[in-house]
């Protein structure tokens, strides 16, 4: 009795997100605070290299996250976020190599194959995250989750300071990639403790719907239907955007800063996503005002900080290029500008990211469906990064690189408040389509399945 009141209080939403969000900051966390570090951590003279590597990850994302959500209704998304976590680990292990043997050939190979795995587990967590919830904590059970997440680049961070705080040799010490390799095997032996969808049930009762297992055919139609909803369309902006200029910063760590101060910066750059998560994650949850109005205002409230940031951005960048030879330490006293901007970009970061994760849950509540939308943003996102790493990898004036994720992020609000202006009050009462492409033209004739198409499918002015 007691065993099964205990497994019960474990398979709560809640629960399960906050070992999401563990299994998530061993993983991409720790990869996000590698990459932060500057050229995975290594010298500047090997960003080329990098950026090649990175270039091959978000191109293979790019393409297997449109198929992502097929995988995980297939497979399931407990054991297709076990198989995703994997290729984090091999990709520090392939800067460990180069680190000792100068393998570039297995870096490059490397991002490709995390961007494969990846795709499937981003695609995985976002059926989770966005599908597990009640529908007035959505926004907050982002933020836990992009809070823990974000824990794991500052743990990255931290590791990083402690190894090579009295560094100025321009990478970072052996003993970091080891401790990330190990970080990440934890993550995937952790990512065994989620629990299948069938088993969750929420606090007012009610049970997460549980996706029927289908045919590989079935769920490929499923995906075609994506790129027939017209919201999803509308976000291709913001999903390029939401990526794109971490090529950017990243370059601008590497060659602005000195060992240490990148990996201050790169704490705080963490550490500023998770306040930022959880102040978005509060007032997209506010239920003084109705769905619509919460995501009008926290969409005004993040375009006013968001180009406040990117023109202070702007206006830093034009105070050095490309070749700038004088990193500085976090002991000199130019550092303290460009340290809070730095802080900032993270914090612009967790904003954007979580209001569209929220934007998405609000879309539906039905988990094969938004493992779909999770694999469409992913992959969209993904194939900015790829991109921008290649325009990177060409060594264009940082400046131009600047200018170009502030145009790309401004251009995608107007887009994203026609979407967040269609929001509805609730989907509770929209049929959830858990079963298959075949399920829904079985009911396709239906009043309801009428109001579903008219409400999800077509532009409501």
């Amino acid at each position: 009795m007691l065993d099964s009141l205990f497994f019960q209080r474990l398979n709560t939403p809640l629960i399960q997100v906050v070992f999401l969000g563990i299994v998530s900051l061993c993983g991409p966390g720790m990869f996000n605070a590698l990459s932060g570090l500057g050229a995975g951590g290594s010298m500047s003279a090997n960003i080329g290299l990098i950026d090649s590597a990175n270039g091959a990850l978000y191109g293979c994302f790019a393409i297997v996250g449109f198929f992502a959500g097929t995988f995980t209704n297939t497979v399931g998304v407990k054991y297709t976020l076990t198989i995703g976590s994997v290729g984090y680990a091999i990709y520090a292990a392939a800067m460990w190599v180069y680190d000792r043997k100068q393998v570039s050939g297995f870096v490059v190979a490397a991002g490709a194959i995390l961007g494969c795995l990846a795709s499937l587990f981003w695609s995985a967590q976002g059926s989770i995250m966005m599908s597990y919830p009640e529908e007035k904590n959505k926004g907050k059970y982002v933020a836990i989750f992009w809070a823990l997440f974000n824990f794991g680049g500052i743990l990255g961070s931290v590791i990083a300071l402690g190894l090579n705080l009295e560094n100025e040799a321009g990478g970072v010490s052996t003993g970091t990639y080891t401790a990330f390799v190990v970080v990440m095997l934890v993550g995937v032996v952790s990512s065994l403790i989620i629990a299948t969808p069938s088993n969750v049930v929420r606090p007012d009762g009610t049970h997460v719907a549980v996706t029927k297992a289908s045919d590989w055919k079935t769920e490929l139609k499923g995906v075609l239907l994506v790129w027939k909803e017209w919201r999803m369309i509308y976000l291709i902006p913001a999903f390029l955007a939401s990526n794109w200029f971490y090529s950017y910063q990243f370059r601008v760590n590497a060659v602005y800063f000195d060992p240490s101060a990148r990996a201050l910066n790169d704490t705080m750059y963490w550490g500023l996503q998770i306040v930022g998560s959880l102040l978005i994650g509060l007032l997209l949850d506010y239920q003084g005002m109705s769905r619509r109005g919460r995501g009008l205002v926290s969409l005004g409230v993040l375009f006013l900080i968001v180009m406040a940031v990117w023109a202070g951005g702007f206006a830093f960048q034009l105070t050095f290029n490309n070749d700038y030879h004088n990193p500085i330490g976090w002991k000199d006293d130019s550092f303290g500008g460009p340290f809070v901007l730095y802080m900032f970009y993270g914090f612009t970061d967790s904003l954007y990211q979580s209001y569209l994760y929220w934007l998405m849950g609000a879309m539906s509540n039905d988990p094969s469906l938004l493992a779909r939308y999770a694999g469409f943003y992913k992959a969209t996102q993904s194939a900015g990064a790829a991109i921008s790493f290649g325009i990177d990898a060409i060594d264009i004036p940082l400046r131009w690189e600047c200018l170009i994720c502030w145009i790309l992020v401004f251009i995608s609000f107007p887009l994203i408040a026609i979407v967040a202006n269609n929001v509805t009050e609730t989907n509770e009462n929209i049929p959830e389509i858990v079963g298959s492409f075949n399920d829904m033209e079985s009911i396709s004739s239906s009043a309801n399945e009428k109001t579903y198409i008219e409400r999800t499918h077509s532009f409501r002015a």
